[in-house]
């Protein structure tokens, strides 16, 4: 039995020091892999692997609201034929801004490429720190989002304006007795004919009677609703028709309004100069809308973004090279640990949109030694 024992526990032994002999790199040093910015004295060779690091792209969706007025063509005579009052009298456009929406999107930062060459099979934690975000592989798949589109709805208003205004006839015939001379043997005699002249209305005469017409067709509705008529239908579509008829001659005097949602979107790559202070986005005017040019006219649009700070002294907590192996190591994989940022965008002094989004590069850039493995 103590036999038994002896060899087991020496059998223990002889496979933890196996253990301990052997590394990741199947028997070869570190120096075997190499993980070197990718830049002018860098190049990728054949059997390399090249990956980034993530950036935080700001991508703002502006909907705005565009209102435009039109008056009728008897805007002069509302108060007087049809006691209405503050009515549109000129033409105008006038625009709100409705929301702004914050999204964002992480691609390659073309100042972070690295290259891992190696001579042997390399376990590394490149799988974990891919699913976690912290790097990202060269894949067309990442830019394969949906593209937006910016094909405007109710674009306008479309169709004449006024089609009908309100008037039986748009000009009068009236007939006249002409004389011409005719000279007949040796004297002259005048000889009738007639002579019709055509005559248009004023825009007074036109107004009126729009007038008298809009007011004839409430008096109908009143009675069919009432009951004191026999015409027929007596429903729902006269009754619709009439109300329509209506809404097209009161705006004759009143005039027109509508509304055209517009949506614009601007991209915004962050920097560290931005943190802190505030920078303008776009311009918006009441009376010319949005413009998505920083130096456009109008009342500047502003974001300010507040980094939290939490991740900036990552770098000063780890542990210092001790060897000159050490120092000289290349051996690490360089991942991106994102910052924490308050964003706001303001007009003025009012607030459109507060939001904490994580935005890589206010963060450190850390190595870590590409034989440790997460999560295994």
């Amino acid at each position: 039995m103590v036999e038994m024992r002896r060899r087991t526990a020496l059998l223990i032994l002889f496979i933890a020091l196996l253990i301990s002999g052997c590394s990741v790199f199947g028997g070869k040093t570190a120096g075997d892999i190499v993980v070197l910015p990718l830049g002018n004295e860098v190049s990728v060779t054949e059997g390399s692997a090249v990956y980034a690091l993530p950036l935080t792209v700001f991508e703002f969706v502006i909907t705005a609201e565009k209102r435009t007025e039109v008056p009728g063509p008897y805007a002069l005579y509302a108060e007087e034929m049809t006691g209405l009052d503050n009515v549109i009298t000129v033409e105008n456009e006038s625009w709100i801004l409705n929301e702004v929406r914050l999204n964002t999107a992480e691609e390659l930062d073309p100042s972070q490429f690295y290259v891992i060459e190696g001579t042997t099979m390399m376990q590394s934690n490149m799988l974990a720190l891919r699913k976690n975000g912290l790097v990202l592989d060269i894949n067309p798949d990442l830019y394969d989002r949906a593209a937006s589109n910016d094909l405007q709805d109710g674009f306008g208003h479309t169709g004449l304006l006024f089609p009908d205004r309100g008037v039986y006839e748009y000009g009068t015939t009236r007939t006249d007795t002409a004389y011409r001379l005719v000279r007949a043997d040796t004297a002259f005699i005048r000889v009738p004919y007639l002579v019709q002249k055509k005559k248009g209305m004023t825009l007074a005469e036109e107004a009126r009677e729009a007038a008298d017409r809009l007011l004839e067709l409430r008096e109908g509705r009143h009675m069919i609703l009432t009951g004191e008529t026999n015409i027929f239908p007596q429903d729902g579509a006269a009754i619709d028709e009439i109300n329509r008829l209506e809404r097209e001659y009161t705006a004759l005097f009143a005039g027109k309004t509508w509304t055209e949602r517009r949506t614009f979107r601007i991209w915004v790559t962050p920097v560290l100069p931005m943190a802190g202070s505030k920078t303008t986005i776009f311009t918006f005017s009441e009376s010319l809308g949005v413009n998505t040019s920083a130096g456009g006219a109008g009342e500047p649009v502003q974001m300010e973004i507040v980094p939290s700070g939490k991740t900036r002294d990552l770098k000063l907590v780890m542990r210092p090279a001790s060897t000159k192996k050490e120092q000289t190591a290349t051996d690490r994989l360089y991942y991106r640990v994102p910052d924490v940022a308050e964003i706001t965008v303001s007009l003025g002094e009012e607030k459109l949109l507060t939001a904490r989004k994580l935005v890589y590069q206010f963060g450190s850039t850390v190595a870590l030694p590409s034989n440790i493995i997460i999560g295994k």
